[in-house]
This record gives C-alpha cells, structure tokens and sequence, in this order.
C-alpha cells in the first residue's frame, strides 16, 4: 500500500479514533469474562443447578411434607422461583463480577482492565454484563434441573415479571460484585462480603417462608432488604401471587441499581483502591 493510500485511511489531526463508545473494546472485555467462567462450565452453570436442586428436595421433603401449602400454593412451587433467582441467579452473579479485578489486583495484572482505550462507564457494562450473562445461564440451568423434580410450576404465569426481576436481582449483585472486588486486597475480603451480606440477605429475604407470617418488627425489617423485592417479584411471574406490592419493587429496585451503578462508576473512574 502506498504512502498516499495510507494517509487517506488515516483521520486527520484531532479526528477521535474511537467514537462515543468503544464497542470493539466492550464487546472484547465483554467476550474475554464471558469465555471465562465458560471455560469451566460444570463449576460454573451446572454445578449452581445441582445444588439448587438440593436445596428444593431437601427442604420439600423437610418442611413441605403432609402436603403443605404457604399463600395458596404447595411449598415446592413456593420455595423453587426464590431458590433459582436468589440461590442461583444472584449468587453466581456475585461471584463472577468480583472475580476479576480482585485477581488482577491480587496477581498484579490489574493493568490490563486499566490500560485499553476503554472508558469507565463501558469497563463496568463488560463487567455486570458478562455477570448477569452468567445469572442468566444459571438461571435456565437451575429451571431445567427442577423439571426433574415433581409438583413444581414449570412455565411462568406473568412473563414479564420473571425477566425484570431476575435481571434486576443480576445487576443488583453484580454491581455489588464489582464494588466488593474494588474494595477487598486478598480473597478473604470478598469472603467476608460472601459470607457476612450475600448469604444473610439471600437466606433471611422470604425465600423459604412468606415475610407475612412474621413478627410486625422482624416483617418491617425484611422490607428494607432488596432480596426480598427480587424474590417477591420474581415469585410472582410464576405464581401469580406475591407477599409485596410488585409496582414498588421493580421501581425500588431500578433505583437501587442506578444508585448501585453509579457508585461503581464512580469507583472506577477515580481508580480507588486500583491504582494504588
């Protein structure tokens, strides 16, 4: 190719290379965290649906036995919508988006997200979407292995409910995720995050009783917990019954993830705790 031809493909002096958004750079990142946790799917797909599964045979056989019914439906079809969006979705959201920069801080390659063209807003798009990506997966996953299981509502009632909800409850941990990795210097802060907030908001957030059988203290408490709203919600796009005001949780939700969102935004424009 010519000299000439050359400077034709070239823009000319102050022309941005890259427009508004990096779409090549995001969609890179985006491909790179998604082949990832790909790479060892029986740990991170199916392994989630087989001990969801667990969980629903275990406490349906503990705690639904004598046919037991909690707001009118059996304790299967009660307990299995919490166990996928909460035990499943959530959690594997939550461990996917505070892997990666905690290992890249921890092995000292934590230049590799800093250093490409990419932009804050569109690092934290790969990131949470390669998180929720992983929910999403786990999710389908964790549906099909409770086929297996008898007496369980399959097909959704109020489609539109299971989306927003599941996708709600992803972004909300995987923001939370990518803030936990932020902050946390060795594995055993992320722990801690796993161990002392994500576990005692999934149990304690109506997955396994109805919030209405409470104590008016221990009711009101509950209703400061985002899980709750998740699971109440998403319970409802396959029952069609609900022990909160489903309205109010997809909006208190959406706010919560633009709060969320934007303070991982903000942490990774200013580099805290990155570029130490």
């Amino acid at each position: 190719m010519s000299d000439a031809s050359i400077e034709n493909i070239r823009p000319a002096p102050g022309v941005p290379v890259i427009a508004m958004i990096n779409w090549e750079g995001l969609r890179a990142l985006y491909i790179k965290e998604v082949r990832r946790f790909f790479k060892v799917h029986l740990q991170t797909i199916w392994a989630p649906a087989i001990t969801t599964l667990l969980y629903l045979v275990i406490f349906s056989v503990a705690l639904g036995g004598g046919d037991r019914q909690v707001m009118g439906t059996s304790f299967a079809d009660f307990v299995a919508p919490g166990l996928i969006v909460a035990t499943g979705m959530m959690q594997s959201a939550f461990a996917n988006a505070s892997f990666s920069l905690l290992v890249g801080k921890i092995q000292g390659t934590i230049v590799d997200y800093l250093m490409p063209p990419l932009s804050a807003g569109e690092l934290l798009a790969a990131l949470a979407g390669a998180a929720m990506t992983r929910a999403v997966l786990v999710g389908f996953a964790v549906w099909a292995a409770m086929l297996l299981w008898p007496g369980v509502t399959h097909l959704p009632r109020v489609p539109w409910a299971v989306v927003w909800f599941g996708l709600m409850g992803a972004a909300l941990m995987a923001f939370v995720g990518v803030l936990a990795s932020i902050w946390a210097e060795k594995f055993d802060h992320n722990a801690a995050v796993t161990n002392f907030v994500v576990q005692p908001l999934s149990l304690l957030s109506g997955t396994f009783y109805s919030v209405d059988r409470l104590h008016g203290v221990f009711r009101a408490i509950s209703h400061f917990n985002p899980f709750f709203y998740v699971i109440s919600g998403f319970r409802y796009g396959f029952l069609g019954v609900s022990d909160s005001n489903v309205v109010v949780g997809a909006l208190l939700l959406l706010a919560i993830n633009v709060v969320l969102g934007s303070a991982c935004y903000v942490a990774l424009r200013t580099g805290w705790k990155l570029r130490n």
